[in-house]
């Protein structure tokens, strides 16, 4: 049998050490990129998280919290902290009343689409010695090995 994933009797064989370290270190390389992004525009990691989330939608206050994997008391200090610096701003939901929805100000928004084109930018350049067709291979499994994570 190869060295890639497959099964035996019905158990899942682990992935060759080689892509686990490969998929290791690439995550390794764009938490680098979003901590450099991050600390140039002098907000934490979690911070640059919460206004990428927060670019295409307003979720409650426990959406974030599953968004973030972060309990409610943590996403409720790092709005806060958010909302201070004028990047976020709170609102009743209007389709419940005890929930708290987040949504970006002006400032919050030009933050986020300026952060976002500098890690597009700086991850882009961790793939620019690809081909194009193999950066649009690569761009589909590493879709696909996303969402497996996302459903696990």
């Amino acid at each position: 049998m190869s060295s890639s994933i497959g099964t035996v009797s019905g158990s899942q064989l682990p992935a060759a050490p080689e892509l686990v370290d490969g998929l290791v270190e690439l995550t390794f390389a764009v938490q680098q990129v979003i901590g450099r992004v991050a600390a140039a525009h002098e907000v934490s990691v979690v911070q640059a998280r919460l206004l990428g989330i927060l670019r295409d939608r307003e979720p409650t206050m426990a959406a974030l919290a599953r968004f973030l994997s972060l309990d409610k008391s943590s996403v409720s200090g790092l709005v806060d902290r958010a909302e201070r610096r004028g990047l976020v701003r709170r609102y009743g939901s209007e389709h419940d009343g005890r929930s708290v929805q987040v949504a970006l100000t002006a400032a919050g928004r030009r933050l986020a689409e300026t952060a976002s084109c500098d890690i597009a930018r700086q991850v882009g350049a961790l793939v620019d010695g690809l081909t194009d067709a193999e950066q649009r291979r690569f761009a589909t499994l590493a879709a696909r090995v996303a969402r497996a994570g996302r459903e696990a």
